[in-house]
């Protein structure tokens, strides 16, 4: 079968219906899932394409809610050809891009034009996009939600980039206030800026260094401010990348008082560790930071116990030199991890060893993600009506991440030369084969996705 072409069926030994795992065939029709039919009741004489995969799983495809492409303005560091290329090696068929680090960043109606307009004809898989809440730019919110965009995106804390500011409290209420029955979701960078008790010191090539400049205190902080405005105006509001176990016990709370809270953390907090972090190795920077191993243990409790929502990539990649590896000074170093292509074989190698099924792993990295960002009506589940997009992939099978196998544009990741347990065979995309066995589709068949007002909000 032919990249590209229309796949009539799926057939496998091992397909995942609900939380069930069997012999089943997932009939397609215009880019649909039309029917699920056991084995024993699908004719062979059927008149279609069947895609026999043998005893790879078939599952939904991910849904990656926390991308930074980066396009328009800085695609040195990323683009959407090359996001979205990694994307569907990697069994990921819907994307989410943030509003930074584009230049200009999606905080206006006419900036996310012009982000509609560079990503036309260059998306290999489904893309939506986050608008961001800045100081100033209050009565663009409500366009941008009629424009299309998933929901918006603010920082507590300086974002990085000049060019997105990060929010005072009297920003955040103003925002609040415009986004109040709507329907509309607000995310945040949750770390807060603290008085240091003591001075900077120590060794900037060592990451402990890095690591004591972000303690735990910037998130807690954070996140009781979002409890409490989320509390206030029952807006909803998502934690993006928690790093720090700690402050789960304030969102436990909130959620029980009613607070409409989601959370999500990623995989290098759940799959690295402090203490593995070599001296100069900036790879690894990220903001929040990586945390020390008891506090991963604590981030999988949580993710076991429904605490956590779901997991995300927060791929966010730069050119080789921002990440100063010739000096391996993590104070000056941009953060940020790149693992958009390895997400699902990142998860599965870490959380199969934690009693994790395969129905986890649809919950959580594709279920979860489309209901955050108003997509589960088409997205992240295998039922009639639903999009057809599968990704097929061996869960036994290890590969090693090389240079070689990697389709982001700038190849630098803390995961080189690691193995993982997860092979991504074939990922189809609307009932389109866009990747398989290390080839993909020539020609980019993703669309871009603006999510409908929602039914149950006022009127614009």
């Amino acid at each position: 079968m032919e990249l590209g072409s229309r796949v009539g069926a799926v057939r496998s030994t091992r397909v995942l219906v609900g939380n069930e795992v069997g012999p089943a065939v997932v009939l397609i029709k215009d880019g649909k899932i039309y029917e699920i039919l056991s084995d024993r009741d699908f004719s062979r004489d059927v008149a279609c394409e069947v895609l026999d995969v043998g005893d790879s799983v078939v599952m939904p495809g991910i849904v990656d809610c926390h991308v930074h492409v980066n396009e328009p303005g800085r695609t040195s560091w990323e683009g959407f050809w090359t996001a979205t290329r990694a994307a569907a090696a990697g069994g990921v068929t819907t994307i989410v891009d943030m509003p930074l680090n584009s230049i200009p960043p999606t905080t206006t109606l006419g900036n996310f034009s012009e982000k509609l307009r560079e990503a036309t004809g260059k998306c290999f898989v489904d893309t939506a996009f986050w608008g961001g809440v800045i100081p100033g730019n209050q009565l663009e919110l409500r366009p941008m939600i009629q424009a299309g965009v998933a929901g918006f995106k603010c920082f507590l804390i300086h974002s990085g980039v000049e060019e997105f500011p990060h929010v005072t409290d009297l920003d955040l209420h103003t925002a609040m206030k415009q986004l109040q029955g709507t329907g509309s979701v607000l995310l945040f960078h949750a770390e807060r800026d603290i008085q240091q008790t003591t001075e900077e010191t120590g060794d900037p090539f060592q990451y402990s260094t890095f690591l004591q400049s972000r303690p735990d205190v910037m998130e807690i902080e954070a996140i009781r401010i979002v409890t409490e405005l989320c509390m206030q105006y029952q807006v909803r509001c998502h934690i993006v990348h928690l790093s720090s176990a700690k402050p789960l016990n304030l969102i436990q709370e909130a959620r029980r008082a009613g607070a409409p809270l989601t959370v999500e953390t990623t995989h290098h907090y759940l799959s690295l560790c402090a203490e593995n972090i070599p001296a100069g190795a900036t790879q690894f920077k990220c903001c929040p930071p990586i945390r020390d191993s008891m506090n991963r243990e604590q981030l999988w409790s949580a993710l076991k116990a429904g605490q956590i929502d779901m997991v995300v990539s927060d791929h966010s990649p730069c050119t080789p030199d921002l990440k100063k590896l010739d000096s391996g000074d993590f104070t000056q170093a941009w953060g940020g991890i790149s693992s958009l292509q390895f997400g699902l074989p990142l998860f599965w190698s870490s959380a199969s060893k934690r009693g994790f099924q395969l129905h986890d792993v649809v919950r959580l990295l594709s279920r979860k993600t489309s209901q955050l960002c108003s997509l589960d009506n088409q997205k992240g589940i295998l039922s009639p009506g639903f999009d057809a997009d599968l990704v097929i992939w061996d869960p036994e099978r290890e590969f090693e991440i090389k240079e070689a196998n990697t389709h982001h544009k700038n190849k630098l990741t803390p995961y080189l030369g690691v193995t993982l347990q997860g092979v991504v065979c074939a990922t189809i995309l609307r009932g389109r084969l866009v990747y398989r066995e290390g080839s993909l589709c020539p020609e980019p068949l993703g669309k871009h996705l603006l999510i409908p007002q929602r039914k149950n909000q006022t009127q614009l």
